[in-house]
């Protein structure tokens, strides 16, 4: 660890104390890991604390870790994952806290504290599915307005469920369910030996 992100390290435990879950080093940057109750009041204090004065959110995202990497996951499935920068002090690091409950993931909205998590959780909300209660106009940002499910959660079926095309009868665009059969796609470098024998 560099002696800049141990100063930030040593600062994060100094002023969060207790509420850390984890705070570790990894691609460069602090990770500390929240539980979710604490994860507002922890975002407060990363913002007001003259130690280490986060005054931007650059990053807002939802993950879903239902498989992540070669075991299955043990745990919560879905997190927030908030990046930040101090102006004051010129680092970053990363804020993470994971939804307690997966049939409806919920964390509270980090915008009383950043205005700029507005449009980034809708994104999270819209794709993923996770609710930011307290957040003042939380609907879907880049998917239709009917659209059913979150397509980057990763049991969301590649094709989707509906598709759309227009009807040159009733002269509208119109839904119908998806068409085209569901495949696996798999690259050639990891296909079975003899394969496109017999063609």
């Amino acid at each position: 660890m560099t002696p800049k992100l141990q100063r930030l390290h040593d600062a994060l435990q100094t002023v969060i104390g207790g509420r850390i879950g984890t705070l570790k080093e990894s691609f460069g940057e602090i990770t500390l890991e929240v539980a979710a109750a604490d994860y507002l009041a922890v975002a407060q204090t990363l913002r007001d604390a003259p130690e280490l004065r986060f005054e931007e959110l650059i990053d807002l995202c939802g993950v879903d870790y239902s498989t992540y990497g070669d075991v299955p996951r043990e745990g919560p499935r879905f997190a927030v994952v908030v990046h930040l920068t101090s102006v004051s002090h010129n680092w970053r690091m990363r804020l993470r806290t994971f939804c307690p409950e997966e049939e409806l993931p919920m964390v509270e909205s980090v915008m009383p504290v950043w205005a700029s998590a507005n449009w980034y959780e809708r994104e999270a909300f819209d794709l993923y599915g996770i609710v930011f209660s307290g957040h003042p106009d939380l609907r879907r940002i880049l998917t239709d307005y009917g659209f059913i499910g979150h397509p980057f959660r990763k049991d969301f079926p590649i094709s989707g469920y509906v598709e759309m095309r227009y009807d040159p009868d009733q002269k509208r665009v119109i839904y119908q369910p998806v068409s085209i059969e569901p495949r696996e796609v798999t690259p050639r470098i990891v296909r079975e030996e003899h394969y496109a024998e017999g063609e």
